[in-house]
């Protein structure tokens, strides 16, 4: 059995994968950071941490960069920095 995680995003509780970066749990639940110039989301650019499109706030830190933060128990997570 796979391991799963409960966090909050945007207020509303979710389950992702224990060991998966913010960012894959968030695509995965269809829950787009960013969007084209037309405004269809579309996935990450670089999930690497260099673009940095991907900031959200965690525990109300500011600019955390989902593609580089593992999802742990109980994180609060805003997708609007």
């Amino acid at each position: 059995m796979n391991a799963v995680v409960e966090l909050l995003i945007d207020g509303q509780p979710v389950r992702a994968p224990a060991g998966a970066s913010l960012l894959v749990a968030l695509e995965q639940l269809g829950l787009a950071l960013t969007a084209s110039p037309g405004g269809s989301p579309r996935g990450a650019f670089c999930a690497m941490g260099v673009c940095q499109e991907c900031r959200v706030r965690v525990d109300g830190r500011r600019g955390v960069l989902a593609c580089l933060t593992e999802v742990r128990e109980g994180m609060r997570v805003e997708r609007r920095p």
